[in-house]
């Protein structure tokens, strides 16, 4: 009866023995699974604009920001004016992890997510100022949670400045006056339904073909974003600018799941506060430089003259009924902005 029960005891504590074993290396495999907040990252980051352009120096900023809170173990490479492929090619990059960040234009993240065409709703802003409000309302969340499904983490949203009107000859007043004129416009379904709806002939093409076809009369104007309009410099072949703020157009930042995921919770926190950061900056810069970028233009010998946005008045309405009908995070983002 001793032996047994001596037995017991023992069988008993190499039980616990082994389960504090276990529990050990459960910890340790744990530990071991999420990356060290002592490991160096260089991160890839794509974009579509020159590096001269608002969105680029976001980029350098927000590569500032992530080595100076990472005390260095962070950095940004960072690829512009389309070097690693266009946007299709850069959503592909960010599913399999092979870049890190993308500088992605709303104009073609809205052919893939709906609700961002909420951006797009025509004369909702006056001014840039109006739409960067925009940025952190539930809508705009939400906008960005959708993205997760596609492989990719909505972060953020930046700015380049509102859309206005540039031709080659005269002046837009009414939208009669876009009768027959090619027109070369952003590709996304709100920005072509608005245009439809114009006398216009709206084309969508690549921005690195739009110089050229300006030049040559390919297209007899644009739908175009001040800083887009100075650092491409399309003034060179079209002097008549319509200040029209029909549009906003934001870049929606996007971060590779598959990154994010091997970042320790105090990484990722480095990450999206370092952006939030750039951000914040980039949205002030694009602001102001609404202003100075008029001032170059019209150094440029650009003619300008402002749009009474009324007599767009009845087109505007239908797109944003139509559109409101097509989803709720729409239909919230016009009447919280209006």
């Amino acid at each position: 009866m001793k032996h047994n029960k001596l037995k017991k005891v023992l069988l008993g504590s190499f039980a616990l023995f082994i389960l504090f074993v276990l529990s050990a290396c459960v910890e340790n495999d744990s530990a071991g699974s999420a990356e060290s907040e002592t490991d160096t990252y260089s991160f890839k980051v794509s974009h579509v604009v020159q590096e001269s352009h608002i969105w680029h120096l976001t980029a350098e900023k927000f590569n500032e920001e992530l080595q100076e809170r990472s005390d260095g173990r962070m950095s940004l490479e960072i690829y512009p004016a389309s070097q690693l492929g266009l946007e299709q090619d850069m959503v592909q990059q960010l599913e399999t992890g092979s870049i890190d960040f993308g500088f992605l234009t709303n104009a073609y993240m809205s052919t893939r997510e709906e609700s961002l065409n909420s951006w797009f709703m025509p004369f909702l802003f006056n001014n840039l100022e109006e739409a960067a409000t925009m940025r952190d309302s539930k809508e705009a969340q939400d906008m960005l949670a959708t993205l997760e499904s596609q492989g990719i983490i909505g972060l953020d949203f930046a700015f380049a400045g509102n859309r206005h009107l540039l031709l080659k000859d005269g002046f837009v007043e009414t939208p009669e006056d876009l009768s027959g004129k090619k027109m070369r416009i952003i590709g996304s379904p709100a920005v072509q339904s608005f245009w439809g709806k114009t006398a216009a002939g709206p084309t969508a093409m690549p921005l690195s073909e739009v110089y050229t076809s300006l030049q040559t009369g390919v297209i007899d104007g644009m739908d175009i974003d001040l800083d887009a309009l100075v650092t491409e410099k399309y003034y060179e072949n079209a002097e008549y600018l319509t200040l029209t703020n029909h549009a906003t157009f934001p870049t929606v930042i996007t971060m590779s799941k598959q990154t994010m995921d091997r970042l320790s919770e105090g990484d990722q926190e480095i990450v999206r506060s370092s952006l939030k950061a750039a951000v914040d900056w980039g949205v002030e810069e694009a602001i102001a430089r609404e202003e100075s970028n008029l001032e170059q233009l019209i150094e440029e010998g650009v003619q300008v003259q402002e749009l009474d946005p009324s007599t767009f008045e009845s087109i505007a309405t239908e797109v944003h009924e139509e559109f409101s009908e097509q989803s709720d995070i729409i239909q919230s983002f016009i009447e919280n902005a209006e």
